[in-house]
């Protein structure tokens, strides 16, 4: 079964078709830039563009970076423009995408939810922490697999910030910080989390994924087992289509 799945981020907005027996991508994702400011309008169009490259035409799930209620009503948008809070995104996504059926889901949640399924997390029992680093940091918790929804622990405060002002990726690019020093933030940050919810398990993901090896290694003093994602930046494309087929 396939269904197609959009990763919304802060930089960038890509997609693809997705083999939900696999948990994989059955072709080359597509990647538009994220238009800035953010709008929906705009944002709606570049998630049609996405979805018009391959001629898709069936269900689609949607990653948002914020708070999502109800597989469609925006919450919090910390990186996006304000407009999209109180957006209904089923609605206006599905509009867009000549009424194909949308399914709207977290990014960090989709994430998790297809690392847990496919990927670092498949068949682990006790609390279990998917963090995305990109833009901001996405979260999605896990207790024996059960999805605790819209966590979004990037926004705990961490010396008098917002964790992913210190910790994210754009962090680490914005003040051009070694791959030493980010990992001390990061250590940081992990250490404050742990101290909260005593997981068993951290998988790392978005972007940076990639790149575990310049920087997992440097983190010390953390309890809990810290793993890279398996599907790395593909995770939120593979989870929003799984939630699609689920209908959220």
């Amino acid at each position: 079964m396939q269904i197609f799945g959009v990763d919304i981020g802060g930089s960038g907005i890509k997609g693809a078709p997705v083999d939900l027996d696999r948990g994989d991508l059955t072709d080359e994702r597509y990647k538009v830039l994220t238009p800035h400011p953010a709008t929906p309008d705009s944002v709606a169009d570049g998630v049609k563009e996405v979805v018009d490259h391959f001629g898709w035409t069936g269900p689609v799930g949607v990653t948002f970076p914020g708070v999502v209620t109800d597989g469609a009503m925006i919450r919090t948008a910390a990186n996006v423009d304000k407009g999209w809070i109180d957006t209904d995104a089923r609605v206006l996504l599905g509009g867009r995408l000549g009424g194909a059926p949308v399914t709207v889901v977290n990014d960090a949640d989709a994430a998790g939810v297809a690392e847990m399924a496919f990927g670092a997390g498949r068949d682990r029992t006790g609390t279990v922490i998917m963090l995305t680093f990109g833009t901001g940091i996405g979260s999605a918790v896990f207790t024996d697999g059960v999805l605790v929804p819209n966590t979004e622990l990037g926004h705990l405060e961490l010396h008098g910030h917002d964790a992913e002002k210190r910790a994210s990726s754009k962090a680490k690019e914005d003040h051009d910080l070694s791959w030493e020093h980010w990992a001390h933030r990061v250590q940081q940050y992990l250490a404050h989390v742990e101290m909260l919810f005593s997981p068993e398990l951290f998988i790392v993901g978005g972007g940076v994924s990639r790149k575990a090896h310049k920087f997992l290694h440097l983190i010390e003093g953390v309890n809990a087992q810290i793993v890279p994602a398996q599907l790395q930046n593909n995770a939120g494309i593979v989870g929003a289509a799984m939630r699609a087929a689920h209908g959220a």
